[in-house]
This record gives structure tokens, sequence and C-alpha cells, in this order.
């Protein structure tokens, strides 16, 4: 893709945000049409595969197993082709996703997007244009502007649509989000969100030289939009090399394959990496919308190629439907929300988990210990401790309200066909993605309270923050 496309601001009222979001994360009904490529109802959708390893093996065979077939494979690794190729030995293989569209396009109906952060937009904004149905792991996009772009893209074309943070599948996850509608623990003002990541190397500067790059790999294809950089990680050559009359060993996976996650041209860090989890059941039932602050109490330390090895962030949302003024703090790295705030839970759990999400509400809390929000506790202000959610007295007359999901891949073939639309569908996933991105350019822009104005992404009082909301792309890349 190579025209120019300029920043999508909305000019909606919050009102009205709030009205989409809320009908849409209640029972999942997105305009149509999302038939498939011209067949009737009971044929085979047939599928490519952009990122062919690593998850984008399990999106492949999870597609597979909601009856696709798989037409092609895509992947920069020649190796990851060939051991794929022997599991869906019909499929064609490529190495660049626009020639794989280009030439088969009229043989594809959707797509599935598993490739590092960085080509997410640009692989799934193509696959869009030429009406192709698109799954894509999460984060949505790596910046602000390409979640508008893909959310607006999607409406557009009217595609069915999916972003692979499968937890939105799970039962407990939508029941959390009943009783939280219910007031059982009644307007919540404080969300704490934790996590252990990072589990990959954050908090260090770009290394020095280089190495040959493997026979196996395309290095420019892997880098795609982002701007040339030397390749060091393994070569598949003798590595060691002299230095002051000593052997050094070699750096492997300085970026490729899974470490890419930390550093700022290709990743999102631990916050972009995992909210999308954590913070999704807490985005659709305090129904979070825009915040109007974003700032970053305080890291590690940062600079210009990687996030740092901890953080911890606070967002402040306003008044909204009918809740109070909302503010929430994310950290990660080890950082946990202060002791009075989690006692409750260390005298029920035993400890604190290393990952969490924590709702303070006036009238009690609610707590969910893993990554999902598959399950979660409530503890009512005068208990002592939390109680299974399934299980509490207060929670046994909360009505069902949420449709319960088929599958998580299964809701995307669903809406391809003409059913429901998926529960994390662009519509919703651009939203809740904008809003984790956004504390990916408050640390960028430094410990200070950044002011931000949603519909048209910019901050009142950092203009710095524009240089952040939209990536200098590599030229040929440019969306």
């Amino acid at each position: 893709m190579t025209r120019k496309s300029k920043i999508p601001t909305e000019s909606i009222s919050r009102r009205k945000f709030i009205a989409q979001t809320s009908f849409a994360i209640g029972v999942g009904a997105v305009s149509g049409p999302y038939i498939v490529r011209g067949q009737n109802l009971n044929s085979k959708v047939s599928m490519a595969a952009i990122g062919a390893g690593g998850k984008g093996s399990s999106d492949t065979d999870n597609s597979a197993k909601c009856g696709a077939a798989i037409v092609a494979l895509c992947d920069v690794d020649s190796r990851t082709l060939a051991q794929r190729k022997e599991k869906y030995p019909d499929a064609a293989l490529f190495s660049d996703f626009r020639v794989m569209l280009d030439k088969m396009g009229n043989s594809i109906d959707a797509v599935t997007v598993s490739t590092p952060d960085h080509v997410h937009a640009n692989a799934g904004l193509l696959a869009m244009k030429m009406g192709k149905h698109v799954y894509c792991q999460k984060p949505l996009t790596q910046s602000v502007y390409e979640a508008r772009l893909m959310r607006k893209m999607a409406a557009e074309n009217k595609v069915a649509t999916q972003m692979g943070n499968q937890g939105s599948a799970n039962d407990g996850l939508r029941r959390g989000v009943e009783v939280v509608h219910s007031g059982v623990i009644g307007d919540v003002r404080e969300l704490y969100v934790w996590s252990n990541r990072p589990v990959w190397p954050q908090g260090i500067d770009r290394p020095e030289g280089s190495n040959p790059v493997p026979e196996y790999l395309d290095w420019d294809l892997w880098l795609g939009p982002a701007q040339f950089r030397p390749y060091v990680g393994p070569s598949g050559q003798n590595e060691n090399r002299q230095r002051g009359g000593r052997r050094r060993r070699p750096r492997r996976g300085v970026y490729n394959p899974f470490n890419w996650r930390g550093w700022q041209d290709f990743g999102t860090g631990a916050l972009g990496d995992m909210a999308c989890h954590t913070v999704n059941m807490p985005f659709r039932a305090l129904k979070m919308g825009y915040p109007t602050v974003v700032e970053t109490e305080d890291h590690s330390g940062i600079n210009k190629e990687t996030y740092p090895k901890s953080s911890r962030l606070r967002f402040e949302f306003p008044e909204r439907d009918g809740m109070p003024p909302l503010k929430f703090w994310w950290s990660d790295g080890g950082w946990l929300p202060h002791g009075d705030l989690t006692a409750k839970i260390g005298a029920t759990m035993g400890s604190i988990p290393k990952s969490g999400c924590l709702l303070v509400g006036d009238k009690g809390q609610m707590f969910s210990p893993d990554d999902y929000g598959s399950r979660f506790y409530i503890s009512l202000n005068d208990e002592k401790k939390f109680k299974g959610g399934d299980k509490h007295e207060a929670v046994a007359e909360v009505p069902e309200t949420i449709w319960r999901s088929p599958g998580h891949n299964q809701e995307w073939f669903d809406m391809m066909k003409g059913g429901r639309a998926s529960y994390s569908n662009f519509d919703i996933a651009a939203y809740l993605t904008e809003i984790i991105l956004l504390g990916c350019i408050s640390m960028r822009v430094g410990r200070k309270k950044m002011e931000w104005d949603g519909p048209n992404m910019k901050s009142p009082n950092c203009p710095e923050a524009e240089q952040f909301v939209k990536r200098n792309y590599r030229k040929g890349w440019e969306l």
C-alpha cells in the first residue's frame, strides 16, 4: 500500500461514543453483511495465513478446525513455510503478503494476521481494502493512527473481523461484565491492573555491529514498514569472532523471532502486549472510552530503542454513561498496587498474584487473578475475604445479558457467514487498542501529565506526543 492516508479524526460526541460501544459490547451487533465471496453458507472459507509460525501456527490450525480451507501460507522464514507445508500440502507459499494478495486475491476469502506488531496494520488494511475478512493478533496495531484506520476500513468494507485476545470468548469474562453492570460492587472509581511482563529484554539500547542474515530469513520483509537496521542474531554460520585475543559468544535473537516485543520499532512493550488481555474485562464493564489524561508516574528508565523494564501509569476517564470519573493504574515489571489495596487478595489467595486486575467500587471489589479475566472474585465492603464469582450470594440473581461464545475463532467464522458480530471485532478492539497505546505514547513523552483529545488524537498540552501517534514508515510501506 503506497497511497498516503490522512489521520482519520472523529467528530463524535462522548455520548454517541458510549452509546455505540455499549451496544456493541452488550449484544455484539454491528451492521453487515459479512457473507464470504458469493458462496453458499455451507461452503468452506478459503483462508490465507500472514505469519505462519509461532502464534500464526495456532491461528491457522484454529481456522482449519472451524472449517477453513487453507489455500496460502505467508512467512518471511522459509523454514517455517516448509514445516507448515507438511500439514497443509495444498497451500501456496509466499514470503511477501503483498505478492500473495495480488496473485491469489480472487481465491482468498479471509486472512489471519499473526506477524510482529509493526506489520499488523499494513497487512490488515491491505486485506480489508480488497474485501477480505481479517483475524488479527493483539494488539490490533502498533500505533493509535493505525488503530483508527483499521476500525474505519473494517466499517467501510463491511468485513468480518476479530482481534486475537481470546479471553473475550470466556464465559467468566462476560459474566464479570454483567456483574459490574448490575451494580453489585457499586460505582467503580478506581481500577488497578498489573502484569509480570516483560519476560523478554527491555530497557536496553541497540547493539553495535551486525551478523550475516541467514539464508532462511528475508530480513527486508521482516522489517516491513520499520526503518532499516542491521540484522543481529543467529546467521547459521560460525559466528565466534576474535576480539582482544578472546573468542566471544554470538548474539542470539536480538529481534527475531520473539524479542521484538520490547523494541519501540517493532513491538509495544509489556503494556501493549498484555493489556489487550488484562484490561479487556474492565474496559467493557466500565465502558472506558477515551481517557482525558494519561501520565507515566514512574518507570525504570527509557531510551529511544526499547520500553522500560518496569513502569507505572495512570489513566483518567471522565463521567460516562451514568458512571463516575475513573482512575486506572497500570503497572508491570514487578510493581504491585499498594498493600492496603491488596490486603484482601493476599488473605484470600495466600499471596498477591504476579498478574491481576482489581476494580474498587463503592460497595465492594472485584478481583481477577488471571490474564484473561476468565475467573473473578467478589468481596463486599463488610467481608474480609474474596469469594468466587460463581459462589457469591450477591451474584446469584444477576441476570445473563451478554451472549455466550461458541469459541473465539468460531465467532469470526459465524460473522463471516452472516451471523452476529464477533465480541472483539475491530469496532471494539480498535478502541481498546487506542487506550492501551496511549500509555506507550506517555512513556515516550516522559514523566508528565499528558492531556488527551481522543477524537482528534492530539494532546492539548504535549505537542511532542504527535510524533508517536503515527510511525515514520519506510519508503514503499506507507499506508
